[in-house]
């Protein structure tokens, strides 16, 4: 059989059952992506004979006689980029870039028809990333990428540098690379929430054709890890083994087995038998803290980080500022309440996955979807006992991450296998394993008790916090202390008591995700602190002007007091100034609905505490161009377009002169990864110094001082590297400290429809305080995804576990992830300041829009309904009922 793609005739005959995403990828159209295999996300889309289909679930077969067209197709003859691929790159309709094809191929079909209504076109290609803005600005031809002639780079809206790799196809994700040779990894998973592995009897399925190995707890190392990756060790517990004898939550690894193809893979795990010794479990956190309890990690205790292991405690913080009591009799009015937020899935739409190999010298080589490709590399090689330079690994264009992919779930059992087999191994999750099997989001449960006196001044906070880290405790307790700090210490209070407790279940485990605790904690103190302006008559704008920090104040809460954080710029009133702005707007609602308007706002901090390092290394190059080197992972965070503007105006050249080698532990210099939104304000601080320093290097050898910047005008590369004798290399280094602080606020007005509980957005709000604006058109799209993203956990996502422990959520399809639809267009606001701390002025904003939105909807929601729901996602159901219980 014949099948054309691109125009060139393949001949190859498909195996039996497979989908034309597999075919097309094995023929090398890489482009053609993989994000559901249910037909859920659309990232698969190509075109046969002209029409947009889901690739993946397409039998290849249907192909034969028919011209089938991917991403790498679209070019004209003499690689002129499709208008459609021109318009994403003139928009920068993307940020990770890993739906982008799909959606390219799905907008270059529309007719115009379809182009009237958008959303409706669109509803099948999803983007976790973007909120759509952008994509719909590149499809009705709106382009917001551009650089006034003789501006900086810095403060210009500079296009991402792998853009046109991202339009055409030809960006490398973690998996579009050819591995001659590769074997391919799956893993049985525990059907229950709590058991000890008595045997495992693998006989059956080492005689599966094409099975090359079995590998269960007995061929795993003897030593406790955590997935959750810092660079300072000691801000996980080690509680985690590759594979473990004792199994904690339903979806656990019993088993991997590696085979020639996917197929003998997951016979193979099909043919395992295993028998299991049941114990009792425990899945929900306030029953985990009972005396008598299931234990979860009762083997262990204080030595491998765990606050409590003999009452499931992996966490805990419980401290006081002044006299709570004394406060809250002082107060005029005092509420209190319950907030509940549900485990939410980071649903990048590329899934977790690494391949490995041995190289021609025997180094362990891992090519990973991580944000942490350093600490990853010292995670593995201490596991196995080997050398730190005998490991190296590699990330590709990740796609997607939001914190998901600051763990290490895949390249420890990909490292065992490689090394069991001395094959190069394969391991991709399916989209129902990064469901069931991957992190989530914590659950918290979150009791806010606020006094206010009748002037507005605050006088007493009660936080009390209940996190459900499941069953591994990666980032459950700094996310708890991240949580309730820089919540509470955004408002000036002189009596606050903080109890709060992570806690171990038999649950899936948690991790860390967008915000770090900050938007599970913000939810709850934002709409308690609405209620108490609502008691003393106050609108919760000047509520709010009255108690939040200014410059100069102590950022301290109760037992988190962070020397290193302060205030080195403050735009937080011109972000109120905003949201009273908003206010005095008005907006049609249908008739008979009920509308309501309300606003919250956050303080993130920039960067983690205990260090978070980065190098960076610039080279002017024997060719002229100049080469950046540096080591954080670029997932759509942007950070790789700052760092190469900060370079080309401090260099005095164009950004297109700029070479960038990233996310490779053998050819750059160490970076402790892209996360706590320290790409601009960590790594492109050590950016600025390298580059300044080969500034200095550069002018001294053709004899002008450091000061006489200009000088570099007139100087020719071929001139420097002449007198240098080759290529010249700078290097800088920043470790993290000192820490500024960024702030964010949101409004939104909304309709509700008293008759089924649907909840329409009129006007959403954002203004945001990131320092000096580096790229404004990333900027905005940084804040319009967050928004997005944010608006899908408040509305409608959560996963859901059964009594059992077990994951019910395991497709797309059961989890509504927002669409073009369900997302409103964002007004964003920058703040004018700069920064004292950040390079040129900058702070941190990649997280922080996502923290302020569920409160400001709650608080919009109780405006227009005249209740106050506790619990999210705010799902028209329980509107409806709401509203429906108190009138009966």
């Amino acid at each position: 059989m014949t099948i054309e793609i691109n125009g060139t005739p393949h001949d190859r005959t498909p195996r039996p059952g497979q989908c034309l995403r597999t075919y097309l990828r094995e023929e090398g159209c890489f482009g053609v992506k993989k994000g559901c295999d249910a037909g859920d996300c659309g990232a698969c889309t190509v075109h046969v004979d002209g029409e947009p289909v889901h690739s993946c679930v397409y039998p290849a077969f249907r192909a034969r006689g028919r011209r089938v067209t991917t991403i790498e197709g679209l070019a004209s003859a003499d690689g002129a980029p499709h208008p459609v691929q021109q318009g994403f790159l003139d928009a920068q309709g993307f940020q990770c870039g890993f739906c982008t094809a799909g959606m390219i191929m799905t907008t270059v079909a529309l007719t115009e028809a379809q182009k009237s209504d958008l959303p409706r076109a669109l509803k099948g290609n999803l983007c976790r990333c973007t909120g759509y803005r952008a994509i719909l600005d590149a499809v009705e031809g709106r382009p917001r990428a551009g650089r006034a002639p003789g501006s900086a780079a810095v403060g210009s809206s500079l296009g991402a540098p792998a853009g046109p790799q991202i339009v055409t196809g030809a960006a490398r994700y973690t998996f579009d690379v050819d591995v001659p040779g590769l074997l391919h990894l799956k893993v049985l998973r525990s059907p229950h929430a709590h058991a000890r592995i008595v045997s495992i009897d693998d006989s059956a399925a080492l005689a599966v054709p094409g099975v090359e190995a079995v590998l269960t707890h007995k061929d795993a190392p003897d030593r406790l890890f955590s997935t959750g990756q810092h660079e300072s060790e000691a801000e996980d517990p080690y509680d985690t083994r590759v594979l473990d004898e004792v199994l904690r939550f339903t979806g656990q690894r019993v088993a991997a087995v590696v085979a020639v193809s996917e197929a003998a893979a997951e016979e193979g795990v099909r043919r395992l038998r295993v028998e299991y010794d049941v114990l009792p479990a425990v899945v929900d956190p306030a029953l985990a803290l009972l005396p008598g309890a299931p234990l979860v990690h009762g083997d262990k205790g204080v030595a491998q980080g765990i606050a409590r292991a003999s009452a499931n405690v992996v966490g805990e913080l419980h401290a006081t500022l002044g006299d709570v009591e004394a406060g809250f009799a002082a107060a005029d009015a005092v509420y209190e309440a319950t907030f509940r937020t549900p485990r939410v899935q980071h649903a990048s739409l590329e899934t977790h996955g690494a391949v490995g190999w041995l190289d021609e010298t025997g180094r362990l080589v891992i090519r990973s979807s991580t944000q942490t490709p350093f600490l990853t590399r010292r995670a593995v090689a201490r596991l196995f006992g080997r050398p730190l330079d005998t490991v190296r690994v590699v990330a590709g264009r990740v796609g997607g991450g939001f914190g998901g992919k600051q763990e290490m779930l895949v390249e420890d059992l990909v490292a065992l296998a490689v090394l069991r087999t001395g094959r190069p191994v394969k391991w991709e999750y399916t989209r129902a394993e990064q469901f069931t099997a991957a992190t989530t989001r914590h659950p918290f449960v979150i009791t806010v008790k606020a006094g206010a006196r009748r002037d507005g001044a605050l006088t007493a906070l009660r936080l009390n916090v209940l996190v459900n880290t499941g069953a591994y405790g990666n980032h459950g307790p700094s996310v708890m202390h991240h949580g309730c700090h820089e919540t509470l210490a955004v408002y000036r209070c002189a009596n606050i008591r903080t109890d709060a407790c992570s806690v171990y279940t038999h649950t899936v485990p948690a991790g860390a995700f967008r915000g770090y605790g900050l938007g599970q904690v913000t939810f709850a103190v934002e709409q308690t602190l609405d209620e108490v302006a609502r008691m003393i008559g106050m609108d919760p704008v000047t509520f709010r002007e009255i108690n939040v920090v200014r410059p100069g104040d102590d950022l301290t809460a109760p037992g988190s007091h962070a020397p290193d954080l302060g205030i080195a710029s403050y735009g937080l009133d011109q972000c109120l100034d905003r949201m009273r702005a908003a206010a005095a707007t008005a907006d049609d609602a249908p008739p008979g609905w009920l509308v309501g308007e309300g606003m919250a706002i956050a303080m993130i901090a920039a960067g983690p505490p205990g260090g978070h390092y980065a190098d960076a290394s610039v080279t002017l190059r024997a060719d002229g161009r100049y080469e950046l080197a540096v080591g954080t992972a670029e997932f759509g965070n942007g950070s790789t377009t700052v760092h190469a503007q900060i370079v080309a105006d401090e260099l005095r050249t164009t950004a297109d002169r700029i070479v960038i080698r990233q996310s490779d532990t053998d050819v750059v210099r160490h970076d402790t990864g892209a996360f706590a939104s320290t790409g601009v304000v960590v790594a492109g601080k050590a950016v600025l110094l390298a580059a300044r320093s080969l500034r200095a290097q550069l002018l001294a050898l053709a004899g002008h001082t450091p000061a006489e910047v200009h000088a570099l005008d007139s100087l020719s590369p071929a001139g420097l590297l002449a007198r240098a004798g080759g290529p010249v290399t700078a290097h800088g280094h920043f470790d993290g400290t000192p820490r500024s602080v960024a702030f964010n606020a949101q409004f939104f007005r909304v309709a509700v429809d008293p008759g089924t509980g649907e909840v329409r957005i009129l006007r959403s709000v954002h203004s945001a305080d990131a320092g000096a604006v580096m790229n404004p058109a990333q900027l905005r799209g940084q804040i319009e995804g967050g928004v997005a993203q944010a608006l899908g956990a408040t509305l409608a996502e959560h996963v859901d576990v059964d009594p059992s422990g077990t994951v019910t959520t395991t497709a797309f399809r059961q989890y509504h992830l927002p669409t073009v639809a369900d997302v409103p267009d964002t007004e964003v606001h920058f703040a004018r300041t700069t920064d004292a701390i950040g390079p040129l002025g900058a702070k941190s904003m990649s997280e922080s829009p996502y923290n302020p939105v569920s409160p400001a909807l709650g608080n919009a929601l109780r405006d227009a309904i005249g209740i106050r729901l506790t619990d999210l996602p705010y799902t028209a159901d329980r509107i409806w009922q709401a509203m429906n219980i108190v009138e009966g």
